[in-house]
């Protein structure tokens, strides 16, 4: 297996690309003041954003990301401890794909 000279560029490009991406929030950051209004709501934004892939996912999914969801919420609200959470909600996902 080789690498080709335009595979390697190909490469180079996204990952300069994706650095620009990211890092142009921060340089945006330090150029303007945002109000405190502003810095309010963005404190919502990284929950909003998963909210919505995640629901479309589990909605379309059926049953199985729906009992995995409903479990894994429940148990991070009775427990407050996610790895459980998380390891109920796989074994929710996994018995109901067993049983269907």
């Amino acid at each position: 297996m080789s690498l080709h000279l335009t595979t390697l560029l190909a490469i180079l490009m996204m990952a300069a690309v994706t650095y620009l991406c990211r890092g142009g929030g921060y340089w945006l950051f330090r150029q303007i003041s945002p109000t405190p209004l502003v810095r309010a709501i963005l404190v919502y934004i990284p929950g909003t954003l998963f909210v919505s892939y995640v629901v479309p996912a589990v909605v379309a999914g059926g049953w199985q990301p729906l009992a995995g969801s409903v479990a894994t919420v429940s148990l991070m609200l009775a427990t407050r401890n996610m790895t459980i959470a998380i390891a109920g909600g796989v074994a929710a996902a996994w018995a109901v794909w067993l049983l269907l």
